[in-house]
Formats: C-alpha cells, sequence, structure tokens
C-alpha cells in the first residue's frame, strides 16, 4: 500500500473517531496492511491479518522520547496532593508532591556523596520506600540503577558488584536472614577505617560509597542524613544535568534471574522503559481508568516491578499499593480489601498461593477491576480460577522478558476468556514478533511452533559490557533470541509452548514440560505441577512429575498416572512422580528448573 493511501486511511480513521465523539475509551478501527504482516493494536484485532508467523504491531500513539525524570516531573504538576504509593507494613504513604521533593533531595544528596552521570549504584534491598526512591533519583542524577537480587548471599553479590564495576551501594541493614551490612563489611574490610564516600576496597575496587537506609554504620552514609547533604550548588548541577540526559542513555541494569548459569546483565534505557510502561498502561487502559490502585507484592528488583509498578505510577498517575517487604500471598488479600485495590500484579506462583488461602472467601475482593499475570507462564487452569474464583474480570497475561525491557505480548481486559486463558495475548506497539525454527531461521508457517523472536524499541542495549553474551542472544539485524517456543495466531495472538532449554527428548520424541503441566493442573486435587526430565540410560530422559497438592488433600502416584492415561500420548504420562511442599524459586517467583531437576534426580537415586 503506498504511503498516500495509508495517510489517507489514517485521517478517515481519526475522522471516524471525532464523528462518534468517545468520551474516554477512543475505538480506532482496525488496519492490517505490507501483506497482512502488520497489525494495528490499540484495541483487540478483529479482522485476520496474519498468513505467516511474522507480525508488526501498529499504533496511533507514538514512541515517548522522555526520561524518566520527565515523565515523574508532568505527573507531580498534573496531581500533586494524590497517593503515589503506600508501604502498608511500614506504615509509609506518600504524595506525588511528596515523593518528588524526596526523590530531589536523594538525587543532589548522591551527586554530593561524588557519584556522577554514568556511574553505577546497586539497590540490594526488598520492596521498601527507598527502593522506589533510588530508582527515580537515580534517574534524575543519570546515575545507572543497578537492581541486585535481595536474596544474594556473599559470593553471588561481589559477582555483581564486580560485574557491573558497581560505584555504590544502597541497603537496609538486615532483613530477614539477610544481614547486608554484614556481608558487605566481609567483601570490604576497609569500611570500618573507611570515612563515608571514602571506601578503598580491593575486592570491590570501583566501590567507594555504601549508603545504609536504617541505621548508621562505619564507613557508610545514613541515607537520611545524605538527603540533607546537597547543597545549592548540587541542585544546580542537578539542573545543568537535565540538559544533558537523553532518553537513550542508559539507566537500569537488571540482572537476569540465574535459573541458568550466571547472571547477566540486562541494560536498558529511558527510551526501553518509559515506552514499555506507557503502552503497557495503555493496553491495561490506565489512560482513561480513574483513580487505579495498584496491588503490587512482585520484587522492585525485577522488571515486573520496577517497570510494571514504578515507571507506570510516573507515567499514569497510578497508586501503587505494596502489601509486605517480602512475599505474603495473605498480606496481598489483606492490603486488597483494606487499600481498595483496583488492579493486583503477581506471578502464578503468587496468584496459586492466594487462591490456595483456606479463607480465601472471607475477603472482600470487589474492588478489583483486573490485574497482570507475568513473570512465568500460567497454566490455563490458575487462570481460569482467577477470572472465575478470585472474579477478577479484566485479567490479562503479560509475557516477556527482562531483556525487553519486559513486555512484548500482552491480553486486552476485553478479550474473551478463551483468549486469556490459552494465549499471552497480543503483540504489543511498535514490537515485531517472527516465529522461527530454531535451527535454520526461516519463519514458520502460521500456527506452527518455533522460537519466539523479537525486535523493536524494547531490546536492551546490551548484557553490561559482555559483548560475546550479547551477541548470542540478539543477532546482527537486531532480534532477540527468547528461547522460548511459541506459535502465532492469525489474529496476532502468541501462545507459549515451553523452553527450549527445558525440552524433554524422551527416546527421540520432543515433550514440552509445559504442555503436561497444564494437562496436570486440570486435575481436582493438583495445586500446582513441575515437569522436569531426569536423566534415563535406555530413554535417554524420563519425564518426572513434581506435584503439590492442594491443602487437606490425600493422592497416590497410580491416583494421578490412571487420570493421565487416554488423555495425554503414553510416552507423556510421567514415568516419575513426586509430591512435593515447594520448589526451588528464583526471588521473582520463577522456578529453577535445573535446581528442580537435580533435587529430583538425587531424590530418586538417578
Amino acid at each position: 500500500m503506498s504511503s498516500k493511501i495509508l495517510l489517507t486511511n489514517l485521517r478517515t480513521t481519526a475522522s471516524f473517531c471525532k464523528t462518534l465523539k468517545f468520551p474516554q475509551r477512543p475505538r480506532t478501527p482496525f488496519i492490517a496492511f505490507q501483506q497482512s504482516c502488520a497489525i494495528h493494536v490499540d484495541n483487540p484485532p478483529s479482522i485476520p491479518a496474519l498468513t505467516t508467523s511474522y507480525v508488526h504491531g501498529l499504533s496511533s500513539h507514538s514512541l515517548q522520547s522522555s526520561t524518566v525524570d520527565q515523565c515523574l516531573q508532568a505527573t507531580v504538576e498534573r496531581y500533586p496532593d494524590r497517593e503515589a504509593m503506600v508501604f502498608v507494613q511500614d506504615g509509609i504513604r506518600k504524595t506525588f508532591a511528596e515523593f518528588y521533593q524526596d526523590v530531589e533531595k536523594a538525587a543532589a544528596g548522591l551527586l554530593a556523596a561524588g557519584l556522577k552521570r554514568g556511574d553505577r549504584l546497586g539497590m540490594w534491598g526488598p520492596n521498601i520506600y527507598e527502593w522506589v526512591l533510588m530508582q527515580f533519583a537515580t534517574a534524575k542524577a543519570g546515575i545507572i540503577l543497578v537492581a541486585v537480587n535481595p536474596a544474594y548471599q556473599l559470593q553471588e553479590v561481589e559477582y555483581a558488584l564486580r560485574k557491573v564495576q558497581c560505584n555504590a551501594v544502597v541497603c537496609p541493614t538486615k532483613f530477614k536472614s539477610q544481614h547486608y551490612c554484614d556481608m558487605l563489611k566481609q567483601l570490604c574490610p576497609e569500611m570500618e577505617t573507611a570515612s563515608p564516600g571514602g571506601i578503598k576496597s580491593s575486592r570491590l575496587p570501583d566501590l567507594h560509597t555504601v549508603i545504609v537506609t536504617d541505621s548508621q554504620q562505619p564507613g557508610s552514609f545514613l541515607l537520611k542524613d545524605l538527603m540533607q547533604a546537597g547543597s545549592s550548588q548540587h541542585y544546580q548541577q542537578l539542573q545543568d544535568l537535565q540538559k544533558k540526559l537523553v532518553c537513550d542513555d542508559p539507566i537500569n541494569i537488571q540482572f537476569t534471574s540465574g535459573t541458568t548459569g550466571k547472571p547477566k546483565g540486562a541494560t536498558l534505557s529511558h527510551h526501553n522503559i518509559v515506552n514499555n510502561a506507557y503502552f503497557t498502561g495503555m493496553r491495561i487502559g490506565y489512560n482513561w481508568r480513574k483513580n487505579v490502585r495498584i496491588c503490587l507484592p512482585v520484587p522492585l528488583y525485577h522488571c515486573f516491578g520496577s517497570v510494571g509498578g514504578g515507571v507506570i505510577m510516573a507515567l499514569y498517575g497510578t497508586t501503587v499499593i505494596f502489601p509486605s517487604t517480602g512475599y505474603d500471598g495473605r498480606a496481598n488479600l489483606q492490603a486488597i480489601e483494606k487499600e481498595k485495590c483496583t488492579f493486583v500484579y503477581g506471578t502464578p506462583t503468587m496468584f496459586i498461593d492466594m487462591l490456595g488461602q483456606p479463607d480465601l472467601a472471607k475477603f472482600d475482593l470487589s474492588s478489583v477491576e483486573g490485574g497482570i499475570a507475568a513473570g512465568s507462564p500460567c497454566p490455563p487452569e490458575v487462570m481460569r480460577k482467577i477470572l472465575n474464583v478470585m472474579d477478577i474480570k479484566e485479567m490479562v497475561i503479560g509475557y516477556g522478558t527482562t531483556e525487553n525491557s519486559p513486555v512484548t505480548f500482552c491480553g486486552f481486559p476485553v478479550d474473551s476468556a478463551e483468549r486469556k486463558i490459552e494465549t499471552v495475548g497480543c503483540i504489543s506497539p511498535h514490537t515485531e514478533a517472527k516465529v522461527v525454527d530454531p535451527t535454520t531461521g526461516e519463519i514458520m508457517p502460521l500456527g506452527a511452533q518455533g522460537e519466539l523472536m523479537i525486535r523493536g524499541y524494547c531490546v536492551m542495549l546490551e548484557y553490561w559490557q559482555d559483548e560475546e553474551k550479547t551477541r548470542e542472544c540478539i543477532t546482527k539485524d537486531r532480534w532477540y533470541k527468547t528461547g522460548d517456543i511459541a506459535s502465532l495466531d492469525k489474529f496476532a495472538y502468541c501462545k507459549i509452548e515451553g523452553r527450549i532449554k527445558d525440552l524433554i527428548i524422551r527416546g527421540g520424541e520432543n515433550i514440552y514440560p509445559a504442555e503436561i503441566e497444564q494437562f496436570l493442573h486440570t486435575h481436582p486435587k493438583i495445586l500446582e505441577a513441575q515437569v522436569v526430565g531426569v536423566k534415563d540410560e535406555r530413554m535417554g530422559e524420563e519425564v518426572c512429575a513434581c506435584i503439590r497438592l492442594k491443602e487437606g488433600q490425600e493422592c497416590t502416584v497410580e491416583e494421578i498416572k490412571a487420570y493421565c492415561k487416554g488423555k495425554i500420548a503414553h510416552y507423556k504420562v510421567p514415568r516419575y512422580i513426586l509430591f512435593v511442599q515447594d520448589y526451588p524459586l528464583t526471588i521473582t517467583g520463577k522456578i529453577q528448573k535445573h535446581k528442580l531437576r537435580e533435587r529430583t534426580e538425587k531424590q530418586l537415586g538417578l
């Protein structure tokens, strides 16, 4: 189609919308062109458009060129007295005006401590107010925030801080069994005699500043003192910086969760995360909904929390409710009821925990309109229960990766139950996706399974100073290899079939664990099922199901096998079945399949 005809079509569309005078939710008619590979995604597509497994999401809304701070400033001007966030457990409430005042003080304080544009600051801790404060203070000062997993032990945190050459660390003294300051002192015994900001460490040569959020420690700044340290000179410096910061600057390093191998530092720009929050928020309807209050139990150190919570708050003026410092399924339900949350986020495991509360029916969840399940594959049966048992009708699944800022596919709140249960949603605006043969790289026919690849504004800049690992997952023409096996339908909705690395090859048969897991979730006694391949001399690998039963239920191996017989192919019926109490998880709630496999093989004596 020529650009002239396309322009005419777009003008007709704009005229049509204007004529209908939509008060809040514009309904842009569907446009498809370029050999049925581009699809308009401002609203759920209603006409089949794809003929092959390649799609490009079009939108009437342009990409944003703002920095994180510019987004927050604009929202502060619009809604100064609106609550920005509530930390239920700590009793902290901040309006946008109060929050921004703290952000400016903290940003000036960081400059006073000797940090400069481009330096890396590690935020190491659970979901506390200071985490969000540092997220926006570093963005204002042009400092790159490094999200450090709050569960990291000594060796892991040393690896992470060295990997990205961290110049500063912010942390609480301790949280539960994690003694952050003690671990830092073990890594940097020089802290005991150093002046604040003057650490010279042999093990962490780039680290010079430690900021503690809640107590005075040797060699470190106390955050509340640092927030008073900025002079007029530092505030002027901060103001001057705003003219130099650009949206393509790196602003955030997110460590991949390390479900396999060493974590890598996915480096994201303002452009990456601002646009991802902007278009994800628009997909959910935050641009037209009023008084949005998001219950956010997912960790801030992960993209789901920091982008889906923090950056969306800055863009849309939503109120974010943090139910507890560490994850607590019951606290989520209490926070939803007490704070009248209208949206709730969570990984599938978190929703399974909420659904598993014996007195779930006693909680008043009537304020909840919708939510997002993301972070790992959501079994259809779990989604069905969220829609029907929790009665969250506008629930959607979001799919993506840390390296993609994170969302690349997301459902529409008005999608049919079938689409919500069976797919991870529709392609996001300004994003390309294709499903390819993992061996040849050729695009697969529509509906066929292959590796999902993503291209667009959302793809990270790089793994921090690691060209080799970056080249392994981003092709020379900027396609990001997700490692997920997926298929696309003709409306650009995606179905995730499993991970390439999780593939079980049993006697030459390719088996995707996700398919068996989804089937097992239909058993009335099963709360959660995880399937792994375990070694076998004859078959190469055998299928093992690790099952969590619902509270008060009893079940036998024979009962599960009988349930499978005749419903799934014989080679997919698990050879081994183990009943377990829990699974090895990353802090973001993702199952660590490699650890589960190791644990299972040990238990089975293989």
